[in-house]
């Protein structure tokens, strides 16, 4: 090695070092690694320009793990930017709000941090308060003039603490005049992601709002959504509000359809009394509908393995070939999935990624693609489902690695999440947004589950 090579490894050392001491709040050491790593420039101006590869400061990293005697040295001796940003545009409010350090969010609000201020994505600390459903902090951050309403890719606050069945936030929000009514640009509302989530007390909560059970979100009502996740409690709820139960959805079907393709008799039983009866059933009873929608499904089945299979051949490790035809038309859809993707149409970029993967259940970066949709959505276990399998289609990926490991940690199944990112470590190594997703994952596991797991060096 090089002795060019030898001073930047020891410099790249030392800058762990570090934004390690600020993360972890050994002061004494920080001070001493920030007097190495002055260029002189001044202490304060070779502070704030040592960053991660996401453009991490030493205050974003003492912020998101409550080291507020951290943030004091940092903001009061050495008069850091308050309100500096990461590549995801986030500030240190952000990062502190997120893991819900009430005392190191106080603080930075009294040293002048916006409490309004956005990610690119433009989720507010208020965002990730009414998500984790600290109420303290919820209401600290109302209290300074955040506005109820603001708007993020996943939606205004109420939509988060619905989606992620914080009740206690969906309560204070609602006191504080949120819109039981807002949508994202797809359509999603707080009560389709109280549904989605299977959140009965949030549910009703809005309801007695007068959130709307009927809005429509990539072709489907709330009540499709809970004939498809089968909750009979939900689908008894949202019919008695007022519910359409013979609304169709963007493939013609109703709710009462969509659970009886999931075999769900309670569900199905739950629609049969507000469902006018559909002529092509010749058996309008329960185990009837379930009975013609299964051979319904079935048959659907056999004619697209029948189109699919025209052409196509098995590869060397025994995966089905896809015949270009069906190949060009999965593109198509993709293509319209990627650009809803961009327009942050999550649900109709769902829908297209569906398409393509009926087409071409072989390829992974489908399935990846549709892992991120679900996790911006909110819905961890969809994303798993998805990133789980492809996994499986694409083992040595180490973006398939990533994506498992961001639903289980959305999941908070923080152990499960180090060990699937660490896998894809392990299969690049070099990969910073791996390796830091790793680490974030094993300090979460520790502090929320009482673990001690070992990070891997």
């Amino acid at each position: 090695m090089t002795s060019d090579a030898s001073s930047a490894l020891a410099v790249r050392e030392k800058v762990k070092k570090f934004l390690d001491a600020a993360r972890t709040g050994k002061l004494e050491e920080f001070k001493k690694l920030a007097v190495q790593l002055d260029e002189g420039k001044g202490l304060a101006k070779s502070v704030a320009d040592v960053k991660d590869a996401n453009n991490r400061t030493a205050l974003h990293f003492a912020a998101r793990e409550g080291k507020t005697e951290m943030c004091k040295y940092l903001l009061e001796e050495l008069k850091l930017d308050v309100n500096v940003r990461d590549d995801d545009g986030e500030t240190p409010l952000i990062h502190a709000a997120r893991q819900a350090h009430y005392d190191t969010v106080q603080y930075l609000l009294q040293q002048g941090a916006d409490p309004s201020a956005s990610s690119e994505l433009g989720a507010t600390s208020l965002h990730h308060a009414a998500g984790t459903g600290n109420i303290d902090l919820l209401n600290l951050l109302l209290s300074k003039g955040v506005s109820v309403d603001s708007e993020s890719d996943a939606g205004t606050p109420l939509i988060w603490a619905a989606g992620h069945g914080q009740q206690d936030s969906v309560v204070v929000l609602l006191e504080h005049h949120a819109n039981p009514n807002a949508e994202t640009e797809d359509g999603v509302t707080p009560l389709l992601s109280a549904v989605a989530a299977g959140s009965l007390t949030c549910l009703e909560l809005l309801i007695k709002a007068g959130a709307n059970p009927n809005i429509k979100a990539g072709g489907a009502t709330p009540l499709h959504v809970a004939a498809d996740a089968g909750s009979k409690e939900i689908i008894n709820c949202l019919l008695n509000a007022g519910g359409d139960a013979n609304a169709l959805d963007e493939d013609g079907l109703k709710p009462i359809q969509v659970a009886a393709a999931r075999s769900n008799h309670a569900a199905v039983e739950a629609l049969l009394p507000a469902t006018s009866p559909l002529s092509k059933f010749t058996n309008w009873t329960v185990d009837g509908i379930i009975e013609s929608a299964q051979f319904q499904a079935r048959k659907e089945q056999e004619d697209t393995e029948t189109r699919n299979s025209e052409g196509t051949t098995l590869t060397n490790a025994g995966t089905p070939e896809v015949a270009p035809e069906v190949k060009q038309k999965a593109l198509e859809a993709k293509s319209r999935a990627d650009d809803a993707f961009r327009r942050k149409a999550y649900l109709e970029a769902v829908d297209a990624y569906t398409q393509a993967i009926d087409l071409n259940p072989y390829e992974a970066t489908l399935l990846s693609n549709r892992s991120l949709c679900w996790i911006r959505l909110g819905q961890a276990e969809q994303a798993l489902a998805d990133a789980t399998v492809c996994r499986a289609l694409k083992p040595n990926w180490p973006k398939a690695c990533y994506r498992e490991g961001a639903a289980l940690r959305l999941l908070q199944r923080f152990d499960e999440a180090a060990n699937a990112f660490y896998e894809g470590v392990k299969l690049d190594p070099e990969n910073k947004e791996l390796v830091d997703a790793f680490r974030e994952a094993v300090e979460a596991g520790r502090k929320f589950h009482g673990t001690n797991l070992k990070q891997e060096d």
